[in-house]
């Protein structure tokens, strides 16, 4: 598995899948879509209602073709994606067609819920070139470090190579998933002066565990 990072936040940033990796490991690898929370998940700008989520598909389904998302008024695609925990997110891996409706730039927004078209004027975490890539092997390597910890991941694509609309067959995430945990609230009341009521229960409580 390559490990390229773009560190100048801006670039290309991808690399070859090794092709003497094993195909069943790098579908564990890019197994993060079974943690998106799918029916939150939000694509706007997609020409079917719906067609958004399916491109986030296991790794040996990457080379359908009769499913796919595709832009409605222009180039631009936004993808809002929840997930059910905490994510270490290290690459992205994005397919379309071998022409021009193929994204041509990815901009990634971390932790921003609700991120729409108006939003795209704030500058993205990191920020990749793409290039055409119909099967599904070349891999963008993320800052790890400022991915580290991702419970919401934004993916806009604004532009593809000259197309009146942009299409995606498959995006995969490769990362590290961390199940949310719920924080317990233990409430403590704790009294300045101690209640003579309570103290005389306490006494006479404790008395009787010793009554034969």
């Amino acid at each position: 598995m390559c490990d390229h990072h773009d560190h100048g936040g801006h670039g290309h940033g991808a690399c070859a899948a090794e092709h003497t990796g094993d195909d069943v490991e790098r579908g564990v690898q890019y197994s993060l879509y079974l943690r998106i929370d799918l029916d939150h998940l939000e694509c706007l700008n997609e020409d079917v209602e719906g067609s958004g989520r399916k491109v986030f598909k296991a790794w040996e389904d990457r080379h359908q073709r009769d499913v796919y998302a595709e832009s409605a008024d222009d180039a631009e695609l936004l993808f809002n994606i929840p997930f059910t925990g905490n994510v270490k997110l290290k690459g992205i891996i994005v397919s379309g067609e071998d022409g021009d409706s193929h994204p041509a730039s990815m901009r990634l927004y971390k932790n921003r819920p609700e991120m729409g078209f108006d939003d795209m004027s704030l500058p993205p975490d990191q920020e990749f070139e793409l290039m055409k890539d119909p099967i599904g092997e070349l891999e963008y390597g993320v800052k790890i470090v400022k991915f580290a910890t991702v419970h919401h991941l934004t993916i806009h694509f604004k532009r593809n190579f000259g197309a009146d609309t942009t299409r995606i067959y498959y995006i995969g995430l490769r990362g590290e998933f961390t199940a949310a945990r719920r924080e317990e609230i233990v409430i403590a009341n704790y009294e300045l002066k101690p209640n003579p009521c309570d103290t005389k229960l306490k006494e006479m409580t404790l008395s009787s565990n010793f009554v034969q």
